[in-house]
C-alpha cells in the first residue's frame, strides 16, 4: 500500500471551477471505504492544492483512473502549471 500526494496550482481567474472539479475527482477516486481521500490548499498559498489518496493498494490501477478521471473531470483546464504526483510508504 502507498499514499499518493498531488499537489498543483490552481489558476485564480478558475478557482470556483476548479474547485468543483477538484471535489469530482476525489468523489471518482473513491473506490472503496477502506481509503482516505482529501484536499487541502497550503496555508500561505491558497492557489496552491493538495490532494492525498492514502492506502492506494495497485499504483498502476490507480494512475489509470486517474487519467480517466481528470479527462472528464476540466479540472485540469483550471491549472497554472502542472499536477506533480509523490508516492510515500511506510517507513521500514
Amino acid at each position: 500500500m502507498i499514499d499518493i500526494y498531488i499537489y498543483y496550482k490552481v489558476d485564480a481567474a478558475h478557482r470556483e471551477l476548479a474547485l468543483a472539479a477538484a471535489h469530482t475527482v476525489l468523489e471518482r477516486m473513491t473506490v472503496d471505504a477502506e481509503r482516505t481521500e482529501t484536499l487541502s490548499q497550503r496555508a500561505d498559498d491558497p492557489l496552491t492544492w493538495l490532494e492525498i489518496y492514502r492506502g492506494v493498494a495497485s499504483e498502476s490501477e490507480f494512475l489509470a483512473r486517474m487519467d480517466r478521471v481528470l479527462a472528464d473531470s476540466g479540472l485540469l483546464h483550471c491549472l497554472a502549471g502542472e499536477r506533480h504526483i509523490e508516492r510515500f510508504v511506510p517507513c521500514a
